[in-house]
């Protein structure tokens, strides 16, 4: 029996479950589960990582942010290790947005390994999407917003996988150069 591999499957499964009402703001509104399982994919193809546990935290990590689900039920279902680096990856809801938004940039150097890949692979995903399938009300300002707030965030996780640091300065790159937002980065 493959520990790692029953872990990653049930990770996928309770994330499907938890998010089986959501979907993501393209304009298909396609089944948010396939932003986990992105994230899992980027991991693990383009970044070499084959820690279970930061692939389940990948799989896992906007349950508790975006739905009715807490750390503690995490960590009895997947462990401590899994539950500590999902909580690492979570906004604090109950603050603005703005706020939550600089957090994420002032507090992105001091977090654990697992939590920078996962942080990464997500911000990599996000800009990908954001060029192949973005917000039908979100406007090419706002894009290029993003893109250089992901870009302060990522600034703070470099250092913890080469591999996957070229992956998102990839898609920051395609981001800037395709459309009407790269005249205007600063917005």
């Amino acid at each position: 029996m493959n520990n790692d591999l029953i872990l990653i499957l049930n990770a996928a499964s309770f994330a499907a479950d938890k998010h089986r009402r959501q979907r993501r703001k393209d304009a298909d509104a396609s089944p948010y589960i396939n932003h986990p399982l992105a994230l899992a994919d980027i991991l693990a193809r383009e970044g070499g990582v084959e820690d279970a546990t930061v692939i389940a935290a990948a799989l896992l990590h906007d349950t508790v942010e975006d739905t009715e689900t807490s750390i503690e039920e995490i960590e009895d279902r997947f462990g401590k290790r899994v539950a500590s680096i999902v909580a690492e990856v979570t906004d604090d809801k109950s603050l603005p947005k703005e706020e939550r938004k600089r957090l994420q940039v002032v507090k992105s150097a001091s977090k654990s390994q697992g939590a920078k890949l996962v942080k990464l692979a997500d911000k990599t995903a996000n800009l990908r999407d954001l060029v192949a399938t973005p917000p039908a009300d979100w406007s090419a300002e706002r894009r290029a917003k993003y893109f250089e707030w992901a870009r302060e965030v990522v600034e703070g996780l470099r250092g913890c996988n080469a591999a996957l640091e070229a992956s998102f300065d990839e898609a920051y790159a395609k981001g800037m150069n395709s459309g009407p937002s790269h005249h205007d980065r600063r917005g």
